[in-house]
């Protein structure tokens, strides 16, 4: 099967970050074409691949896919040996529904810490709206690894799509110096020593393109 996955700019694209995690983490091969984004010619490129304009879009022979969860749905269903999902129903409904609050939720946390790879120190303010979306993260990754901890140490044991949706997280809380506390912690260790994380960190370093409204934080 010809995989191809069409993403943004590796310093700022945390949606493509994601599906190009779950990609690379699982071992699964595919052919990666990026476009930069915020260029005149930037919408137009990406509609060459998918109508919806956006990245990140999967291409398998000739379907295309796109929207992060639906491209993780659709790799845990051509690939089930990779086990993209935990394989025990009540993990697995657990790992559904805290992808699905973060495809869908934590506004704040988007708007105020844009994903910037490359930054490293940077300051934002905190409204209470910002500490609310922070503080869940915090309990979403404390209560997994109190409750999945001793099966391994990515969010429920294995590598799974809830690693992969909560990864550009990780960067956020990197960039703009946000302390969490030991019971959350152990996943941004898990995540940062990962080859195929290192890999993507080594690359949106070397990227040239500056998208300034991203460019967030003193």
């Amino acid at each position: 099967m010809k995989t191809k996955l069409i993403i943004g700019n590796k310093n700022y694209s945390s949606w493509s970050l994601r599906a190009w995690l779950l990609l690379k983490e699982a071992g699964i091969p595919f052919e990666e074409h990026r476009i930069p984004l915020d260029t005149p010619t930037a919408t137009n490129d990406i509609k060459c691949f998918s109508a919806a304009g956006c990245v990140p879009v999967l291409e398998l022979d000739d379907l295309t896919v796109w929207d992060t969860l639906a491209i993780a749905e659709t790799a845990a269903e051509h690939w089930p040996e990779k086990n993209l999902w935990p394989t025990d129903p009540a993990m697995r409904a657990h790992a559904r529904a805290i992808c699905a609050e973060m495809h869908s939720g934590f506004p704040e946390l988007r708007t105020c810490m844009p994903m910037n790879c490359r930054a490293m120190g940077r300051k934002v303010p905190l409204p209470d709206e910002l500490g609310d979306d922070i503080d869940r993260i915090i309990a979403i990754w404390a209560e997994c690894h109190r409750k999945y901890g001793d099966m391994g140490s990515w969010l429920f044991g294995d590598f799974s799509v809830a690693d992969a949706m909560f990864a550009p997280v990780v960067l956020r809380f990197r960039t703009y110096g946000i302390n969490l506390p030991e019971s959350a912690g152990f996943y941004p260790h898990r995540l940062l020593e990962s080859e195929a994380m290192q890999e993507w960190l080594l690359a949106a370093e070397s990227e040239i393109e500056v998208i300034d409204r991203e460019e967030t934080g003193q």
